[in-house]
């Protein structure tokens, strides 16, 4: 009779157990990941963008990324690659260039 109490004790442990690990997993699967599956390469013209996110590579995903919101309130993914998107890349870098040389 005790044997099956102990088993039962057990045996709940492990779901507990495996119900915990489950949920850990799925947060870090959501933070910990690239937000662009596809790219747009495509020349979008700066009035129909409201703002552009850049994220650098990193533990969360290998590639850089470059979202923009467009007016519309759409998110894109600008491929980083495209000439036009390495203009307003550099463009962002310079800008935050000058407001730091200008806090200084």
């Amino acid at each position: 009779m005790m044997g099956k109490a102990v088993a039962a004790v057990m045996a709940l442990l492990l779901i507990s157990m495996t119900g915990a690990k489950g949920i850990a997993q799925a947060r870090s699967a959501i933070e910990l990941r690239c937000q662009c599956i596809e790219t747009h390469s495509k020349f979008i013209h700066p009035k129909f963008i409201q703002n552009v996110n850049l994220t650098p590579s990193g533990p969360h995903c290998k590639d850089v990324e470059v979202i923009a919101t467009l007016k519309d309130g759409r998110e894109v993914c600008l491929d980083p690659t495209a000439p036009w998107v390495k203009l307003i890349i550099k463009a962002i870098l310079d800008k935050a260039d000058a407001k730091n040389n200008t806090a200084s």
